[in-house]
């Protein structure tokens, strides 16, 4: 049995097993060559992402500049505008400079623009004007010159054209003309016509506008002209076409002259860069004129605005320099006369009020020790007057009243005197005013007592520490409190603290009778009554409220009045927390809401626990300070009742002292 030679798992060889199955050796791909393809497309994919994230690096980077010159351009840009505008309000000088110069340029556009226009229109026209003349002239030489032609051959046509054409060009002479000739189309051409069209510096048909070309081909013997560009060498060149028709040997053409204006606009050009350079200078001039002639009107104004302020600012002595006999002069030496008559004034009203004071202060102080020994000897009649008859007991009994209305008034007049000599000190420590304001509210409880109110106390809980003068703050309060208590009508007062970041602020409120806005805006007045017969049947010495604007003044705080008739009023006390401190804004209103308190004899008390927000929204009124806020936060009550159910109320004369 023979023995086979193929490896394949029937004995075929190879090729035989390629055969059978149908493949060519050398049409299948190897395992080679699909590597290589795989590679390469993967070679080309990294490529991209390469390619990719470079141009985004790069786009990115370009972005990130783009953007640091903008932040870097922008500000300088507004700072800039920023500095002309500021430079625009508070300098005269420089306004009135710029507008002078704005209205300059404007005025110099305008006629500028209408000079350079008629310029321009003249010189078109008087160069038109010309061109139609000469074209005349030149159409007629050569529709003379075609006529009289004896010519029969190609070439004697061609060159008499030539010539003819040659001779109306024009070289040399003042406008350079051009020419363009053409046979009219739909025409049926003869038998010798040997010319079709010419023109001179290989100019075309196209450098004619198809409007004037459709004029001349309707027209008879009429001549049109338009205004056209065509090129010379490099440059385009404005210029006037000028057409008429023509015939040569049965044959109608169309003839256009070209002038060339470039001269004419070399001209303009010249005298426009003249008006624009004289106008320039024209402009600085104008400029500089304005600005010598503003400074000489707007130096003694400022000059005399610096001197108002050291006037103002108590410097009595300066006066204005006057030079020259002119207005301004005069207006110097007028303010100089009235500075001396003010300071003349000034100087004798503080003497006097410096003898007023002093006065004040001398006799306040010489009626001491006579008051002190009146006032002994009304208290031996007072305590006596059990054993008097009843009118001796009513002498002693007014005698020794008012010797203490006396006694502190003298002490109001004093504090007083203290105030206006300047010499009022200011003591102070860190003190909590929710405790000063208890121990004001305690002592205040007799009065209240007698009046029949209560008086409530809406505070933050824990303490607010204010760097303050104790004895100063106390006065204050104690008379807010006993003005409200006494002028309630035997309603609750409510007395609230609100604190910030900067002030604390107090408010003393009470639902009496009230006062309008006019006597709440003077109600710290130095003895003011809001009564015209300035009757006396409530109220201390009349100096409470201005002691406590001068307290308030030394604290560098705010104290302010609100008044509605028959709503009741209420009193702000606004202090910085850190003494020499300023205040923005104060943490309570002035204007309050309606807390919904009760009325004479309700002895209900309003509790605020913890976490509860009292009620103190309410809107500034006109006279309040600005950016009043309201600032309340978690509080608690502290209520001082008086039972006196059935008090008396009292009559109000519209003080507050």
């Amino acid at each position: 049995m023979p023995v086979g030679t193929g490896s394949g798992p029937r004995g075929d060889s190879p090729a035989a097993e390629n055969a059978r199955d149908g493949r060519n050796p050398a049409s299948r791909p190897g395992p080679e060559h699909t590597d290589a393809f795989g590679a390469g497309l993967a070679g080309l994919a990294l490529r991209a992402r390469i390619w990719r994230r470079r141009a985004l690096i790069v786009v990115l980077r370009v972005g990130r500049l783009v953007r640091t010159g903008v932040d870097r351009i922008f500000p300088g840009i507004r700072y800039l505008l920023h500095s002309l505008q500021r430079r625009w309000r508070r300098s005269l000088q420089f306004r009135t400079v710029l507008t002078t110069l704005l209205l300059s340029i404007s005025s110099f556009a305008i006629v500028g623009a209408y000079l350079s226009n008629q310029i321009a229109n003249n010189l078109f026209h008087e160069r038109l004007t010309q061109a139609e003349s000469e074209t005349r002239y030149n159409v007629k030489q050569v529709q003379d010159t075609f006529d009289g032609a004896q010519v029969t051959d190609q070439s004697s046509v061609i060159t008499l054209v030539y010539d003819t054409l040659n001779a109306v060009e024009g070289k040399g002479s003042v406008i350079q003309r051009r020419y363009v000739f053409e046979a009219m189309p739909e025409q049926t051409k003869p038998r010798n016509r040997w010319v079709e069209s010419r023109a001179s510096d290989q100019l075309t048909i196209s450098v004619i506008p198809p409007d004037l070309r459709a004029a001349v081909q309707d027209s008879g013997k009429e001549q049109f002209w338009a205004s056209t560009e065509f090129p010379v060498g490099t440059e385009d060149r404005p210029g006037i076409a000028v057409g008429n028709k023509v015939t040569f040997n049965g044959t109608v053409y169309e003839l256009y002259l070209i002038y060339d204006l470039n001269t004419a606009q070399q001209t303009l050009n010249e005298i426009q860069n003249v008006l624009w350079a004289g106008g320039a200078a024209l402009i600085l001039m104008i400029g500089g004129i304005a600005w010598y002639v503003t400074r000489n009107v707007v130096s003694p104004v400022s000059h005399a605005a610096v001197v108002s302020e050291k006037l103002a600012a108590g410097q009595l002595q300066e006066r204005m320099v006057v030079k020259g006999e002119d207005e301004v002069a005069r207006l110097g030496a007028s303010f100089n006369h009235m500075a001396a008559s003010l300071q003349e004034q000034i100087t004798q009203l503080a003497t006097l009020s410096q003898m007023q004071q002093r006065f004040v202060s001398d006799v306040s102080h010489e009626l001491r020790t006579p008051l002190t020994t009146v006032r002994m000897a009304a208290e031996v009649l007072y305590d006596a007057r059990n054993d008097f008859d009843p009118i001796n007991k009513r002498s002693a009994e007014l005698l020794y009243n008012q010797v203490e209305r006396f006694q502190s008034l003298l002490a109001d007049l004093l504090e007083i005197s203290r105030f206006d000599a300047g010499v009022a000190m200011l003591d102070a420590e860190a003190t909590d005013i929710v405790q000063l304001i208890s121990h004001v509210m305690e002592g205040a409880a007799p009065v209240a007592e007698e009046y029949g109110s209560k008086m409530q106390l809406n505070a933050p809980e824990g303490s607010v520490v204010v760097e303050m003068d104790s004895r100063r703050i106390d006065r204050i309060l104690r008379n807010l409190i006993l003005n409200a208590l006494e002028h309630g009508e035997g309603r609750a007062v409510n007395i609230s603290v609100a604190s910030n970041a900067d002030a604390v602020a107090v408010t003393v409120r009470d639902h009496g009778i009230g006062m309008s806005p006019a006597e709440a805006a003077r109600v710290f007045d130095r003895f003011w009554r809001a009564d015209p017969a300035r009757a006396r049947t409530t109220g201390g010495s009349g100096l409470g409220l201005s002691i406590a604007t001068e307290d308030t003044k030394l604290h560098n705080g705010w104290l302010q009045a609100w008044g509605n008739t028959g709503v009741g009023s209420n009193f702000r006390l606004t202090l910085p927390l850190k003494q020499g401190g300023t205040i923005t804004k104060s943490p309570l209103p002035l204007e309050p809401a309606d807390v919904g308190l009760g009325r004479p004899g309700d002895h209900s008390v309003l509790v605020l626990g913890p976490g509860a927000t009292p009620d103190l929204e309410g809107s500034a009124p006109k006279n309040s300070a600005p950016n009043d806020s309201v600032g309340a936060g978690n509080a608690n009550a502290v209520t001082v009742d008086s039972a006196a159910a059935g008090a008396p109320e009292t009559a109000r004369t519209g003080e507050r002292s």
